[in-house]
Protein backbone atom coordinates (compact mmCIF):
# COMPACT_ATOMS: atom_id res chain seq x y z
CA UNK A 1 0.00 0.00 0.00
CA UNK A 2 1.68 3.26 -1.08
CA UNK A 3 1.98 5.78 1.70
CA UNK A 4 0.84 8.41 -0.80
CA UNK A 5 -2.72 7.08 -0.73
CA UNK A 6 -3.05 7.40 3.05
CA UNK A 7 -1.55 10.89 2.89
CA UNK A 8 -3.95 11.91 0.11
CA UNK A 9 -6.92 10.56 2.07
CA UNK A 10 -5.81 12.42 5.21
CA UNK A 11 -5.54 15.64 3.18
CA UNK A 12 -8.91 15.03 1.56
CA UNK A 13 -10.68 14.46 4.87
CA UNK A 14 -9.01 17.43 6.52
CA UNK A 15 -9.09 20.04 3.74
CA UNK A 16 -12.26 19.12 1.85
CA UNK A 17 -14.46 17.49 4.49
CA UNK A 18 -13.07 19.42 7.45
CA UNK A 19 -12.86 16.26 9.54
CA UNK A 20 -9.99 16.10 12.07
CA UNK A 21 -8.33 12.74 12.79
CA UNK A 22 -9.61 12.61 16.37
CA UNK A 23 -13.29 12.94 15.40
CA UNK A 24 -15.54 9.83 15.27
CA UNK A 25 -15.55 8.00 11.95
CA UNK A 26 -17.14 4.89 10.51
CA UNK A 27 -15.89 3.21 7.33
CA UNK A 28 -18.35 0.80 5.68
CA UNK A 29 -16.77 -1.27 2.96
CA UNK A 30 -16.81 -4.55 1.07
CA UNK A 31 -14.06 -6.76 -0.34
CA UNK A 32 -15.67 -7.61 -3.67
CA UNK A 33 -13.29 -5.65 -5.94
CA UNK A 34 -9.58 -4.88 -6.08
CA UNK A 35 -10.23 -1.17 -5.75
CA UNK A 36 -12.54 -1.52 -2.74
CA UNK A 37 -9.89 -3.58 -0.96
CA UNK A 38 -7.20 -1.02 -1.83
CA UNK A 39 -9.27 1.90 -0.60
CA UNK A 40 -10.21 0.08 2.61
CA UNK A 41 -6.51 -0.41 3.39
CA UNK A 42 -5.87 3.23 2.60
CA UNK A 43 -8.56 4.41 4.99
CA UNK A 44 -7.25 2.09 7.71
CA UNK A 45 -3.89 3.84 7.42
CA UNK A 46 -5.46 7.30 7.19
CA UNK A 47 -8.00 6.83 10.01
CA UNK A 48 -6.74 4.01 12.26
CA UNK A 49 -9.11 5.01 15.08
CA UNK A 50 -12.21 4.67 12.89
CA UNK A 51 -14.68 1.80 13.18
CA UNK A 52 -14.53 -0.48 10.12
CA UNK A 53 -17.41 -2.72 9.01
CA UNK A 54 -17.65 -5.06 6.02
CA UNK A 55 -21.26 -5.20 4.78
CA UNK A 56 -20.82 -8.82 3.75
CA UNK A 57 -19.82 -9.78 7.27
CA UNK A 58 -21.90 -7.43 9.44
CA UNK A 59 -25.69 -7.70 9.54
CA UNK A 60 -27.64 -4.55 8.59
CA UNK A 61 -28.71 -4.17 12.23
CA UNK A 62 -25.04 -4.00 13.24
CA UNK A 63 -24.33 -1.39 10.58
CA UNK A 64 -27.25 0.80 11.66
CA UNK A 65 -26.31 0.41 15.32
CA UNK A 66 -22.84 1.74 14.52
CA UNK A 67 -24.41 4.66 12.64
CA UNK A 68 -26.83 5.38 15.47
CA UNK A 69 -23.87 5.61 17.85
CA UNK A 70 -22.28 8.44 15.86
CA UNK A 71 -22.85 12.01 17.03
CA UNK A 72 -23.86 14.61 14.43
CA UNK A 73 -20.87 15.87 12.50
CA UNK A 74 -19.16 12.49 12.47
CA UNK A 75 -17.74 11.00 9.28
CA UNK A 76 -19.06 8.00 7.36
CA UNK A 77 -17.05 6.62 4.45
CA UNK A 78 -18.76 4.28 1.98
CA UNK A 79 -16.42 2.07 -0.06
CA UNK A 80 -18.76 0.28 -2.47
CA UNK A 81 -17.97 -2.14 -5.26
CA UNK A 82 -21.55 -1.57 -6.46
CA UNK A 83 -23.81 0.52 -4.21
CA UNK A 84 -24.95 -0.50 -0.76
CA UNK A 85 -28.64 -1.35 -0.47
CA UNK A 86 -29.12 -0.22 3.10
CA UNK A 87 -32.32 1.61 3.96
CA UNK A 88 -35.31 2.49 1.84
CA UNK A 89 -33.73 5.40 -0.06
CA UNK A 90 -30.24 6.21 -1.30
CA UNK A 91 -28.07 5.47 1.69
CA UNK A 92 -25.96 8.63 1.45
CA UNK A 93 -29.07 10.80 1.71
CA UNK A 94 -30.19 8.99 4.83
CA UNK A 95 -26.81 9.67 6.40
CA UNK A 96 -27.04 13.36 5.48
CA UNK A 97 -30.41 13.54 7.24
CA UNK A 98 -28.64 12.44 10.41
CA UNK A 99 -26.18 15.33 10.17
CA UNK A 100 -23.24 13.12 9.19
CA UNK A 101 -20.46 13.96 6.75
CA UNK A 102 -20.24 11.38 3.97
CA UNK A 103 -17.52 10.35 1.55
CA UNK A 104 -18.93 7.85 -0.96
CA UNK A 105 -16.92 5.78 -3.43
CA UNK A 106 -19.56 3.91 -5.47
CA UNK A 107 -19.32 1.44 -8.35
CA UNK A 108 -15.69 0.54 -7.72
CA UNK A 109 -16.06 -2.76 -9.55
CA UNK A 110 -16.34 -0.74 -12.77
CA UNK A 111 -12.68 0.27 -12.43
CA UNK A 112 -10.34 -2.45 -13.76
CA UNK A 113 -7.07 -3.08 -11.94
CA UNK A 114 -5.02 -1.32 -14.62
CA UNK A 115 -6.94 1.91 -13.89
CA UNK A 116 -6.62 1.79 -10.10
CA UNK A 117 -3.58 4.13 -10.03
CA UNK A 118 -5.54 6.71 -12.03
CA UNK A 119 -8.52 6.52 -9.66
CA UNK A 120 -6.30 6.85 -6.60
CA UNK A 121 -4.47 9.83 -8.11
CA UNK A 122 -7.86 11.50 -8.66
CA UNK A 123 -8.41 11.53 -4.88
CA UNK A 124 -5.54 13.97 -4.28
CA UNK A 125 -6.97 17.29 -3.10
CA UNK A 126 -5.50 20.66 -4.08
CA UNK A 127 -7.64 23.51 -2.67
CA UNK A 128 -6.19 26.08 -5.08
CA UNK A 129 -7.02 23.89 -8.05
CA UNK A 130 -10.46 22.73 -6.98
CA UNK A 131 -11.83 25.63 -4.95
CA UNK A 132 -9.78 28.45 -6.46
CA UNK A 133 -10.37 27.63 -10.13
CA UNK A 134 -13.90 26.42 -9.33
CA UNK A 135 -14.88 29.72 -7.75
CA UNK A 136 -13.23 31.65 -10.58
CA UNK A 137 -15.26 29.76 -13.17
CA UNK A 138 -18.45 30.06 -11.14
CA UNK A 139 -18.17 33.85 -10.93
CA UNK A 140 -17.60 34.11 -14.68
CA UNK A 141 -20.47 31.79 -15.59
CA UNK A 142 -22.92 33.56 -13.31
CA UNK A 143 -22.39 36.90 -15.07
CA UNK A 144 -21.79 35.63 -18.63
CA UNK A 145 -24.02 36.56 -21.55
CA UNK A 146 -22.68 33.70 -23.67
CA UNK A 147 -20.24 30.77 -23.64
CA UNK A 148 -18.47 29.31 -26.65
CA UNK A 149 -16.81 25.91 -26.88
CA UNK A 150 -14.60 25.60 -29.96
CA UNK A 151 -13.26 22.24 -31.13
CA UNK A 152 -11.40 21.02 -34.23
CA UNK A 153 -14.77 19.74 -35.52
CA UNK A 154 -16.80 22.89 -34.92
CA UNK A 155 -17.90 25.52 -32.43
CA UNK A 156 -20.99 25.59 -30.24
CA UNK A 157 -22.40 28.73 -28.61
CA UNK A 158 -24.66 28.95 -25.57
CA UNK A 159 -26.59 32.17 -25.16
CA UNK A 160 -26.98 33.36 -21.58
CA UNK A 161 -28.07 33.97 -18.97
CA UNK A 162 -27.07 30.76 -17.23
CA UNK A 163 -28.44 28.87 -14.28
CA UNK A 164 -26.45 29.50 -11.11
CA UNK A 165 -23.27 27.48 -11.50
CA UNK A 166 -22.90 24.62 -9.03
CA UNK A 167 -19.62 23.48 -7.53
CA UNK A 168 -18.40 19.99 -6.73
CA UNK A 169 -14.99 21.05 -5.46
CA UNK A 170 -14.81 19.98 -1.82
CA UNK A 171 -16.17 23.26 -0.49
CA UNK A 172 -19.24 22.64 1.67
CA UNK A 173 -19.23 25.86 3.68
CA UNK A 174 -22.43 27.14 2.07
CA UNK A 175 -24.11 23.77 1.54
CA UNK A 176 -26.63 21.94 3.72
CA UNK A 177 -24.64 18.69 3.63
CA UNK A 178 -20.94 17.88 3.90
CA UNK A 179 -19.51 15.39 1.43
CA UNK A 180 -20.76 13.47 -1.58
CA UNK A 181 -19.50 11.13 -4.26
CA UNK A 182 -15.76 10.97 -4.94
CA UNK A 183 -13.57 11.65 -6.93
CA UNK A 184 -14.59 15.31 -7.17
CA UNK A 185 -13.71 18.33 -9.27
CA UNK A 186 -16.45 19.93 -11.38
CA UNK A 187 -18.36 23.14 -12.09
CA UNK A 188 -21.59 22.84 -14.03
CA UNK A 189 -24.46 24.92 -15.30
CA UNK A 190 -26.92 25.10 -18.19
CA UNK A 191 -28.55 27.91 -20.11
CA UNK A 192 -31.76 29.34 -18.66
CA UNK A 193 -33.19 29.05 -22.18
CA UNK A 194 -32.01 25.70 -23.51
CA UNK A 195 -32.90 26.71 -27.06
CA UNK A 196 -30.08 29.26 -27.02
CA UNK A 197 -27.54 26.55 -27.95
CA UNK A 198 -26.47 26.17 -31.59
CA UNK A 199 -23.46 24.97 -33.55
CA UNK A 200 -21.25 21.90 -33.74
CA UNK A 201 -19.01 20.34 -31.14
CA UNK A 202 -16.53 17.48 -31.39
CA UNK A 203 -16.75 14.53 -29.00
CA UNK A 204 -14.04 11.99 -28.15
CA UNK A 205 -15.95 9.88 -25.60
CA UNK A 206 -19.43 9.14 -24.32
CA UNK A 207 -21.18 7.20 -21.61
CA UNK A 208 -22.35 3.84 -22.89
CA UNK A 209 -25.49 1.98 -21.85
CA UNK A 210 -23.56 -0.10 -19.28
CA UNK A 211 -22.14 3.06 -17.60
CA UNK A 212 -18.71 2.48 -19.09
CA UNK A 213 -17.00 5.11 -21.24
CA UNK A 214 -16.63 4.52 -24.97
CA UNK A 215 -13.70 6.16 -26.76
CA UNK A 216 -14.32 6.19 -30.53
CA UNK A 217 -12.55 8.35 -33.08
CA UNK A 218 -13.65 11.97 -32.50
CA UNK A 219 -16.90 12.90 -34.24
CA UNK A 220 -19.08 16.00 -34.50
CA UNK A 221 -22.40 16.60 -32.80
CA UNK A 222 -24.69 19.01 -34.68
CA UNK A 223 -26.82 21.19 -32.38
CA UNK A 224 -29.83 23.36 -33.18
CA UNK A 225 -31.93 25.22 -30.64
CA UNK A 226 -30.63 23.11 -27.79
CA UNK A 227 -31.21 19.76 -29.48
CA UNK A 228 -28.99 17.18 -31.15
CA UNK A 229 -30.04 17.03 -34.79
CA UNK A 230 -27.22 14.95 -36.27
CA UNK A 231 -23.99 13.11 -35.52
CA UNK A 232 -22.91 12.17 -39.03
CA UNK A 233 -19.64 10.34 -38.26
CA UNK A 234 -20.65 8.85 -34.90
CA UNK A 235 -20.36 5.09 -34.40
CA UNK A 236 -23.53 2.97 -34.60
CA UNK A 237 -23.56 2.45 -30.82
CA UNK A 238 -23.85 6.20 -30.29
CA UNK A 239 -26.71 6.44 -32.80
CA UNK A 240 -28.41 3.67 -30.86
CA UNK A 241 -28.24 5.87 -27.75
CA UNK A 242 -29.73 8.83 -29.64
CA UNK A 243 -32.50 6.62 -31.03
CA UNK A 244 -33.29 5.29 -27.55
CA UNK A 245 -33.58 8.80 -26.13
CA UNK A 246 -35.79 9.95 -29.01
CA UNK A 247 -38.03 6.91 -28.64
CA UNK A 248 -38.76 7.86 -25.03
CA UNK A 249 -38.40 11.64 -24.87
CA UNK A 250 -39.15 12.64 -28.47
CA UNK A 251 -36.03 14.79 -28.89
CA UNK A 252 -32.44 14.74 -27.69
CA UNK A 253 -31.91 17.80 -25.54
CA UNK A 254 -28.51 19.06 -24.41
CA UNK A 255 -28.69 20.12 -20.78
CA UNK A 256 -25.62 20.16 -18.57
CA UNK A 257 -22.58 22.18 -19.54
CA UNK A 258 -19.89 20.79 -17.25
CA UNK A 259 -16.33 21.90 -16.63
CA UNK A 260 -14.13 19.18 -15.09
CA UNK A 261 -11.23 20.18 -12.86
CA UNK A 262 -9.58 16.95 -11.74
CA UNK A 263 -5.97 16.99 -13.01
CA UNK A 264 -5.54 13.22 -12.64
CA UNK A 265 -8.26 12.61 -15.26
CA UNK A 266 -7.66 13.80 -18.81
CA UNK A 267 -8.39 12.81 -22.38
CA UNK A 268 -5.50 10.33 -22.13
CA UNK A 269 -5.62 9.40 -18.42
CA UNK A 270 -8.94 7.65 -18.41
CA UNK A 271 -11.37 5.79 -16.20
CA UNK A 272 -13.93 3.31 -17.50
CA UNK A 273 -16.59 4.40 -14.97
CA UNK A 274 -18.47 7.34 -16.45
CA UNK A 275 -19.59 8.71 -13.06
CA UNK A 276 -15.94 9.10 -12.02
CA UNK A 277 -14.57 10.15 -15.42
CA UNK A 278 -17.08 13.00 -15.49
CA UNK A 279 -14.59 15.01 -13.39
CA UNK A 280 -11.91 14.85 -16.10
CA UNK A 281 -10.10 18.09 -16.91
CA UNK A 282 -12.09 19.54 -19.79
CA UNK A 283 -15.70 19.87 -20.89
CA UNK A 284 -18.60 17.46 -20.78
CA UNK A 285 -22.26 17.77 -21.74
CA UNK A 286 -25.33 15.75 -20.90
CA UNK A 287 -27.77 14.46 -23.51
CA UNK A 288 -31.36 13.82 -22.60
CA UNK A 289 -33.95 15.87 -20.73
CA UNK A 290 -33.12 14.61 -17.23
CA UNK A 291 -31.35 17.03 -14.88
CA UNK A 292 -32.65 17.17 -11.33
CA UNK A 293 -30.55 20.17 -10.28
CA UNK A 294 -32.17 22.64 -12.67
CA UNK A 295 -35.94 22.15 -12.92
CA UNK A 296 -37.40 23.44 -16.18
CA UNK A 297 -41.17 23.93 -16.63
CA UNK A 298 -41.14 22.19 -20.01
CA UNK A 299 -39.91 18.92 -18.48
CA UNK A 300 -41.86 16.72 -16.11
CA UNK A 301 -39.18 15.12 -13.93
CA UNK A 302 -41.28 11.98 -13.59
CA UNK A 303 -41.37 11.49 -17.34
CA UNK A 304 -37.77 12.21 -18.39
CA UNK A 305 -35.29 9.37 -18.13
CA UNK A 306 -31.96 10.10 -19.78
CA UNK A 307 -28.81 11.91 -18.71
CA UNK A 308 -25.96 10.66 -20.89
CA UNK A 309 -22.54 12.24 -20.38
CA UNK A 310 -20.48 13.04 -23.47
CA UNK A 311 -16.94 14.45 -23.50
CA UNK A 312 -15.73 17.27 -25.71
CA UNK A 313 -12.72 16.81 -27.97
CA UNK A 314 -9.82 19.26 -27.57
CA UNK A 315 -11.95 22.26 -26.52
CA UNK A 316 -11.20 25.95 -26.24
CA UNK A 317 -13.66 27.53 -23.79
CA UNK A 318 -14.53 31.20 -23.97
CA UNK A 319 -16.77 32.59 -21.26
CA UNK A 320 -18.12 35.97 -22.38
CA UNK A 321 -15.17 36.18 -24.78
CA UNK A 322 -12.47 35.34 -22.22
CA UNK A 323 -10.41 32.24 -22.98
CA UNK A 324 -10.71 30.08 -19.86
CA UNK A 325 -9.57 26.70 -21.19
CA UNK A 326 -7.10 25.90 -23.96
CA UNK A 327 -4.56 23.21 -24.81
CA UNK A 328 -5.92 20.90 -22.14
CA UNK A 329 -5.66 23.30 -19.20
CA UNK A 330 -7.73 25.87 -17.32
CA UNK A 331 -6.21 29.31 -17.75
CA UNK A 332 -8.22 31.36 -15.24
CA UNK A 333 -6.33 32.53 -12.14
CA UNK A 334 -7.66 30.89 -8.96
CA UNK A 335 -9.89 32.99 -6.74
CA UNK A 336 -7.74 33.39 -3.59
CA UNK A 337 -10.69 33.92 -1.26
CA UNK A 338 -12.00 30.44 -2.09
CA UNK A 339 -8.95 28.75 -0.59
CA UNK A 340 -9.06 30.46 2.81
CA UNK A 341 -10.37 28.27 5.66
Amino acid sequence: MPAALANDLRDLLRAAIGHPPESPALVITDARSALSRTLARGYRDARPAAVFLDVDEAAPAVVFAAIDALPAGSLVVLVESTRFELGEFRFRLELFKRGLAVVEHPHLERVPEAEIPVYLAALAYDPARFRGVGWALQSRIDRADHIEVATPLGTARWEGPFEAARLNVGDYRKMPNVGGQFPIGEVFTEAVDLEGLNGRVGLFAYGAADFSVAFPEPFALVLERGRVVDAPAAPPAFHDILDTIRATEGEVWVRELGFGLNPALTATRRLSDVSAYERMTGVHLSLGAKHSVYPKPRFNKRQVRFHVDVFVHDPVVRIAGEVCFAEGAWTVPPAPEAVAP
